[in-house]
């Protein structure tokens, strides 16, 4: 289900009607606003996630003691 043309149009004219031309900008800069924020947030969180996990180190070798002393 996708919005054609014709349909974004008369969402626009109902907005429009709704808000009037002198608040469309207004509305606008807060939406676009409200989404840098939101991408922000999530790439903050991401990065925790990443440094929590540590991700960006490669694994370490885990050895195993017993055969070390066995060795010596």
């Amino acid at each position: 289900m996708s919005l054609g043309f014709g349909e974004i149009l008369v969402i626009l004219f109902i907005v429009l009607l709704l808000f009037g031309a002198k608040k469309l900008p207004e509305l606008a800069r807060g939406l676009g606003q409200g989404m840098r924020e939101f991408k922000r947030a999530t790439n903050e969180i991401q990065d925790e996630i990443k440094s929590a996990t540590n991700l960006d180190e490669p694994p370490k070798k885990v050895t195993d003691s017993s055969t070390q002393e066995q060795e010596d």
